[in-house]
C-alpha cells in the first residue's frame, strides 16, 4: 500500500507542469485585455515590406529587417499610447545583389550619410474595436514629415515559444519618397510607395 502511495504522488507531481501549462490563459483578441506597460519590439518578428510601381512593367517587393521598437500602451487610454521605431537603412534589401547597392547609395537612402531613419508617434486614434490611425513624425535622409500608419492588433498572450507576454500588430502606410529626397528615375519609377508594417512586441521591465 505504501509503495502504490508513493506512486501516485510521483504521478501527480510529474503532471503538474503540464496541468501548470495546460492553464496558461490563451491568447486574446480583444484589445481591452491587453496587459498596460513598455513593450520592445521583437527583432526577429518586426519587418517592414514596401512597393512601389517598377517603370510600370511590375510592382516590385522588398524589405527592410533590422526595425527597433519601444511601445507604451494603456489599453484604458489608448490615446495615451506612444510609439518609437529606429531602422537601419543600410538593412534595405531587394534580394539582388546590385540592386541592394544602389538602393543603399545616393540615389535612394544614402545609408552612409543617413544611417538611421526614425518613427516617433505624436497621436493614437482608435478607429474600431481592433484598429486605430497612428500619426507621428518620419525622418528619413535628414527630412522629417508627417506620416500616418492604419494599425490592427492582431492578439495579445504569452508567447509559446519564449513564455513571453507577447502583443501583435499589422500596419499600413503609405508615402511618397520625393518628399524625402528620393527623386531618381522620377516619374518613370514610382514616387507613392506602399508599406506593409509586421511587429510582435514583448513585455519590457
Amino acid at each position: 500500500m505504501k509503495r502504490a502511495t508513493v506512486l501516485a504522488c510521483l504521478l501527480v507531481a510529474l503532471a503538474l507542469p503540464a496541468a501548470a501549462e495546460e492553464a496558461v490563459a490563451p491568447p486574446s483578441a480583444d484589445p481591452t485585455q491587453v496587459r498596460a506597460g513598455h513593450y520592445r519590439l521583437d527583432a526577429a518578428h518586426g519587418k517592414i515590406t514596401w512597393s512601389l510601381s517598377h517603370l510600370g512593367y511590375s510592382t516590385y517587393y522588398g524589405q527592410i529587417t533590422d526595425v527597433a521598437g519601444d511601445l507604451s500602451l494603456d489599453p484604458k487610454a489608448p490615446a495615451q499610447s506612444r510609439l518609437s521605431v529606429r531602422v537601419a537603412t543600410a538593412s534595405v534589401n531587394a534580394l539582388h545583389e546590385a540592386l541592394n547597392a544602389h538602393l543603399r547609395g545616393p540615389d535612394f537612402f544614402d545609408a552612409e550619410r543617413f544611417p538611421t531613419a526614425t518613427f516617433e508617434s505624436r497621436a493614437v486614434e482608435p478607429t474600431g474595436p481592433t484598429t486605430a490611425r497612428v500619426t507621428g513624425d518620419l525622418t528619413l535622409r535628414g527630412t522629417t514629415k508627417p506620416i500616418v500608419l492604419d494599425v490592427t492588433f492582431n492578439q495579445a498572450g504569452i508567447h509559446p515559444v519564449d513564455k513571453t507576454y507577447t502583443v501583435g500588430f499589422d500596419g499600413r502606410a503609405v508615402l511618397r519618397r520625393s518628399e524625402f529626397g528620393m527623386t531618381a528615375f522620377l516619374p518613370a519609377l514610382g514616387d507613392e510607395v506602399s508599406l506593409r508594417l509586421e511587429g510582435e512586441f514583448k513585455a519590457a521591465p
